[in-house]
Formats: C-alpha cells, structure tokens, sequence
C-alpha cells in the first residue's frame, strides 16, 4: 500500500512508511485503546486535524481493499470485514482526540466508505420523513411534519458530491457538469433528488424523501387518521371490482404510500406490471413485474421513457398496469390501455383538486404531440377514469385523504363527477393540530352493480350523508 502523509499520531504528524499495511481481517480486532489524551472539547483546529486523519485513513482503507471489494453483494459481511480493517489501524496510529471520540471517529470512517456520510445517523430515527441538505453545512430533517436544522455537517463541497455519487453509481446513474441533476432511489425505497453547481447556487444540494421498510396497509392509514373505515372500504372495493383509480395530490401528501396500501387489494392471481421513473412502489403480491424508465447516457442516447415503459407493457400481458407517477405525454397510452380492457389500473398525479386532475390529463394527453380535439381528449379520460382520490398535506404535516369523487360521464362537453366522501379543515387546535371531519355527502356510488359482482356488497347505509370521523 502506498503511504499517506499528513497522517498524525500522538507525537505529531509524520509520514506513513509504505510497510505500515493494514491488517487481514483474518487476524485478532484489537481494541481501540490509544494513550489518554485530556482535551476537555475539541476545537476547530482539532477537527481539521481529525477530518484530515480521517480522509488520510479512509485512503488508505480503500487502497487497500480495492474498489471490487466495495462492491460486494453481501453488504452486512463487507460492513464487518472494513470496520475491522479500521480499527485496527486506528489502533496502530491513534487520532488526534480524546479516546470516547475515537469509537465515533472509526464509525465516521465506516460510514464514507460505505455509506451515506454524515447522513447515515439520521436514518436510524424513524420519525425523519425528508432529509433536505442545502450545501455542506445545512443540513434539515423533517420529523413529524415539522422541518428541522441539524447540527450534521459535511466538510466541504466535494464531500457532498462524493455521497451523490455514491448513491448514483449503485444505479447505474451519474451527476457531472454535463447532467447536474439526478433522480436516484436508496436501497430502502427512497427517494432521491440531487443538484448541483452551477445550477445550484449554494453548493451540491439532496432531498431525500424515506419511504419505510414496512409497506403500510390502509389499517394502518386508518390509525394515522388519513382516511376512515368507510372510505377505506370504499376503495377496498374499488380496487377489487377494477375500477381505475386516479389518486392526485402534492408533494408528500402521501400518494405512493396511499397507492401501496390499495394494491394489497389486487388479487394473487392477477398479473401486474408497475411501471416508475425512478422505482418506490412495494407491492405484495407474487406476480409483480416491475420496470424502471432509463435516463440518456453520456452521450445523450439510450434514454427509456416512462410512456415507452407504457407501451411494451400493453404487449405483456398484464392484468393490472400500475403507473406510479403520471407527468407527461404517457397519459395518452395509460388512456388507451384503462379503455382497451386493462381494467383496475392505478396510477397517482400532482393536482389539488379533483376538478383539476381532469384539466391535468387533458394537457398530459396534448404532450402527446397528437393533434386531438378536446372533446375527444374528454371522452377519452371519462370512459378510462372512475375514481379520484385527492390526497393533501395540511398544516403540521398531518395527511388527509380530502376527497374521493366519481366520474359518471358526459354531459355536451363537461365531464361530470359526484362527490362520494370528503375531508372538511375546520381549523387548527392551540397545539398546532387541525381541526376537522370526514363526511359521506349522501351520494351513492355510480357502481355498485360492478361492486357487487365482484363479491364487495357495501351498505346502503355506508352513503347516508353523516360525518364520520372528527380532528379534535
């Protein structure tokens, strides 16, 4: 292994011969017990001598080990094999800092090489949703609906960037100059949006949205208070008669997770093919066949789009298509599809009303570059769509399913929709809390028949216009 200066032991800094090699993870982990050393905080010179120890161990580590080894399908295996290599060179040449610093500083190490940074540590908080990093030394958190500066910093810049990096590569994805922007997705399901210079004025920034290890089912959305038995029911039943289902709503009001806990109603026996830009859906059943759209290369050649995805599947075979975010000229062929007997089709789309999803699709299905009158467009979308599902975030970060409406048809040029069940904010308590009530409006569903020959037989009495469920 070649040396690395710059390294510092107890004595002062000095130059690592090339013979001080690190040890074979075979051998005996010594403990990290360097001599004691009375530093009662560690100041900012201290840590620039520890993150320079740091980066001059982490080189070292990876020479050593080799890139291939880094790469190894067995992460837990790899993660124990590095460490060990870690601390026992820390053992061989202490850091700068007092000895309770130096379980955290291995760990650091650890974590660079491979993992997420500074950022692993907020992964082990389940109760963090986002994680918003705005330049090297800003770091949020949203924890319970509430955002969240951290004290977590990174050194510099390129530190950020190495992290993107790192994440992208394990897809198969870059971030350059020449494609400062990247959608990419952790091994967990999250979410991954990353920029940086010069597009992004304040350093490499991420925003990373955590989807949990647990799929949640809609029981679960009913003890979040998201929805109520009786809408659950409802689209229970929905799901399982084929009725396709729009689910619409901003950023993080909880459209993926509502989409996830509906298709645990799909049948086994059913065929689905989900079709992702960047892949977060978890569905249960066996017969899933997921597909990925592919950005372009290097080169600007290759790239798979998500309508691309649509069309190949129609020559699949499937029973269900799921499309987990509807954002273009894709539209048209989801359309087609929903009309041509893939019936039961799921998909979700950014709108604040279930009005406004209609308008969306219509603009969506002209993306197309076809040049169709509008009130084909409409036919299109009344024949193909029958429930939109409106989801919101109010204010605290609690999620509501606000709306559930059904598509009846036409009249002249409108398409016309009936209001099922809605969600009414009626204000916020002293604790930053909404206040607030689900109600049926009294309307009975358009399909029922199609409900009751797929064996879901709701009762008259689940449509009496009545509230259901109050926010205190």
């Amino acid at each position: 292994m070649e040396p690395v200066e710059g390294v510092r032991s107890q004595s002062g800094w000095r130059t690592l011969p090339a013979k001080e090699t690190v040890v074979s993870s075979s051998s005996p982990t010594p403990t990290i017990t360097p001599p004691p050393v009375s530093i009662a905080a560690i100041t900012h010179d201290q840590r620039s001598s520890i993150d320079r120890y740091k980066r001059a161990i982490q080189k070292q580590i990876v020479d050593a080990v080799g890139s291939s080894k880094l790469k190894t399908p067995n992460p837990e295996t790899q993660r124990s094999e590095i460490r060990s290599l870690i601390v026992k060179q820390i053992a061989q040449d202490p850091p700068p800092a007092p000895v309770a610093e130096h379980e955290r500083i291995a760990r650091e190490i650890l974590d660079d090489i491979l993992g997420l940074g500074p950022l692993e540590p907020l992964f082990a908080d389940p109760a963090i949703s986002d994680i918003l990093v705005n330049g090297p030394h800003e770091v949020y958190v949203e924890r319970r609906g509430v955002l969240e500066l951290t004290d977590v910093q990174f050194r510099d810049d390129d530190h950020v960037v190495q992290v993107i990096r790192r994440i992208v590569e394990r897809i198969n994805r870059r971030v350059d100059e020449s494609s400062p922007m990247v959608d990419a997705r952790l091994p967990d399901g999250s979410r991954v949006n990353a920029i940086i210079p010069p597009l992004s004025l304040r350093g490499p920034a991420i925003s990373i949205r955590r989807f949990g290890n647990k799929a949640r089912t809609l029981e679960d959305l009913i003890r979040l208070h998201m929805l109520t038995p009786e809408i659950a029911n409802y689209l229970r039943a929905a799901v399982k008669s084929r009725l396709n289902v729009v689910i619409s709503g901003g950023t993080g009001s909880g459209k993926t997770t509502l989409l996830n806990a509906l298709s645990h109603s799909i049948p086994d026996t059913e065929r689905i093919v989900t079709i992702e830009d960047s892949a977060e859906l978890k569905l249960q059943q066996r017969h899933v066949l997921p597909l990925e759209a592919r950005p372009a290369n290097i080169e600007g050649r290759g790239a798979i789009t998500v309508r691309d995805l649509v069309r190949n599947a129609l020559r699949m075979r499937p029973d269900r298509i799921v499309i987990g975010e509807c954002r273009g000229s894709e539209a048209l062929d989801m359309l087609q599809a929903m009309n041509t007997g893939h019936n039961g089709s799921l998909t979700t789309l950014h709108a604040n009303t279930p009005r406004d999803v209609l308008a969306r699709l219509e603009t969506m299905v002209l993306m197309a570059g076809y040049d169709l009158p509008v009130r084909v467009i409409r036919q299109q979308i009344a024949s193909a769509v029958n429930v939109i599902v409106q989801t919101n975030r109010l204010i605290g970060g609690s999620r509501r399913v606000t709306s559930v409406a059904e598509i009846t048809g036409m009249e002249q040029d409108v398409i016309c929709m009936q209001e099922i069940f809605n969600y009414q904010q009626t204000g916020v308590s002293p604790t930053g809390a909404i206040t607030g009530f689900f109600q049926s409006t009294g309307v009975r569903t358009n399909y029922s028949e199609q409900m009751n020959t797929a064996g879901c037989h709701l009762e008259t009495d689940q449509f009496a216009q009545r509230v259901l469920h109050r926010d205190y």
